[in-house]
């Protein structure tokens, strides 16, 4: 199964946190990117700077709104860090943190669940905190441009083989515009219903027919075996 490790950019650019903010500027622009992560002398990530953080050093503490009676009942916490944006001077008081991050061995549809719902275009990839790569909307978008052949591919060798550790010599599958047929024979029924669905979550796949047989009906016998677990299941 693709995940974030397979699709993410591990050269990246980053600042520590005692960067100037104007070389932050100017760099962001010279690499074409709107934000970068912040890391310590460790790799650790501490945050993310970006063009709307530099944006509010730009329009000044005036520009920041006040909630309502804010003398009485002090500021909020984003217009605290608002204004601590409005006067940074280096990296580390000009960025957003917490970032949002997503793990390195987290599936596609993970990361693009977390962009969808965080309304952001990029993720820094984090393994035990420590920052390994970026992953941005393009990067998701491109894996599921993939030819039929390069389907039929991934499902034999990424679903099938190292997914369900079940040999795809059996089984006949066909990929025609992204829909997707397979054909074979497996043990039992929950193995034939989970090849369908992790084949149904392959970036790229738009849907799934499964032709896939079975020798015992497993899902049957699991109200059975269960009656035969407890006395006090009901029939």
């Amino acid at each position: 199964m693709t995940t974030v490790r397979d699709v993410m950019t591990t050269g990246v650019v980053t600042f520590r946190p005692e960067a100037p903010l104007h070389d932050v500027a100017s760099q962001l622009i010279q690499a074409r990117i709107s934000g970068a992560p912040v890391v310590a002398a460790d790799g650790t990530l501490l945050g993310v700077v970006s063009e709307a953080d530099i944006l509010i050093k730009e329009q000044g503490r005036e520009a920041i709104p006040h909630r309502r009676l804010a003398r009485v009942r002090g500021e909020s916490a984003a217009t605290r860090a608002d204004l601590v944006k409005a006067a940074a001077t280096n990296a580390g008081e000009a960025m957003t943190a917490p970032a949002i991050t997503i793990r390195a061995g987290a599936t596609i549809a993970e990361a693009a669940r977390v962009m969808t719902q965080r309304h952001i275009n990029r993720l820094p990839v984090v393994d035990h905190g420590k920052l390994v790569g970026i992953v941005t909307r393009a990067d998701l978008v491109r894996t599921f441009v993939r030819t039929d052949a390069e389907l039929v591919e991934i499902i034999r060798e990424e679903v099938l083989w190292r997914s369900m550790w079940v040999n795809p010599v059996g089984f006949d599958i066909r990929v025609e515009g992204g829909h997707v047929r397979i054909r074979g024979n497996v043990d039992r029924r929950s193995t034939a219903d989970l090849i369908a669905s992790v084949t149904a979550m392959v970036p790229g796949v738009i849907d799934v027919r499964s032709d896939i047989t079975y020798e015992l009906d497993d899902e049957a016998l699991r109200p059975f075996e269960a009656s035969l677990l407890s006395p006090y299941v009901l029939p």
